[in-house]
């Protein structure tokens, strides 16, 4: 049975989060109620990743089976069509039997968005974290360094994270931009365990702050207790960017 494969977006600004919950809208329903309109009946949906309320997407996937599948277009222009102004896919097609968007997935890239201002900016509100005190992004990327790698990342892990073990490699892990402005954190990793991004980014604001030295790193590595990490970022400076395959 072929596998159709959506690529979405969305600004989850107004959402509970990816997954359906009882508590409010979320990205999934909206999917699935799209779809359940161009078919004609129920579909449910598997992502990549189950985004946090907040958190954005421009490369979320999502996948389902479909023993009748429509035309690709369809699933573009169709499902953008019901969709609300904040959700869109961007790409569809038609996977073999056996893709799954979550089990198939080899890794992601997510990209965190701080604006170091000196005041605030109301039109960037949702979409970056807006942090006013100046960061020391030389000792940022210092710190950034040491966490690149397979490390058991339980120190930045959610105390109510589900996974077995924090282990995961860290392909990459760059602070782009300049203090005093724009700065993004670019994180890809084979996998990420719950908040860890957010929790990640919070810990290394920290270090351009001068709460903590870059070298802290190597010992919340070590140790692995998520009270001696820094705090959680919040949710709108978050976007996940790309699912690789």
């Amino acid at each position: 049975m072929p596998v159709v494969k959506l690529v979405l977006e969305y600004d989850g600004t107004a959402y509970v989060g990816w997954q359906v919950q009882p508590n409010g809208p979320s990205i999934q329903a909206e999917v699935e109620r799209a779809l359940a309109t161009l078919h004609k009946a129920p579909r449910r949906v598997t992502a990549a990743g189950r985004t946090d309320a907040g958190v954005h997407a421009r490369g979320q996937v999502a996948s389902f089976r479909e023993d009748r599948p429509l035309p690709v277009k369809a699933y573009v222009m169709g499902m953008n069509a019901v969709l609300p102004p904040d959700v869109a896919v961007r790409a569809a097609s038609l996977e073999p039997d056996g893709f799954d968007a979550r089990r198939s997935a080899r890794g992601k890239r997510y990209r965190y968005v701080i604006e170091n201002l000196p005041t605030r900016a109301p039109l960037t509100r949702l979409q970056a974290w807006q942090h006013f005190h100046p960061l020391e992004l030389a000792n940022v990327r210092e710190a950034a360094a040491h966490l690149v790698g397979r490390h058991d990342f339980a120190a930045f892990q959610a105390a109510d994270c589900a996974c077995e073990h924090a282990v995961r490699e860290v392909r990459r892990l760059e602070v782009l931009g300049e203090a005093g402005g724009r700065i993004e954190v670019v994180i890809e990793a084979t996998a990420f365990v719950k908040h860890m991004v957010r929790n990640i980014v919070g810990t290394l604001v920290e270090v351009g702050r001068g709460r903590r030295a870059p070298g802290s790193m190597l010992a919340l590595l070590a140790r692995g207790d998520r009270t001696e990490a820094g705090p959680t970022a919040p949710p709108q400076g978050l976007f996940l960017e790309e699912v690789f395959y």
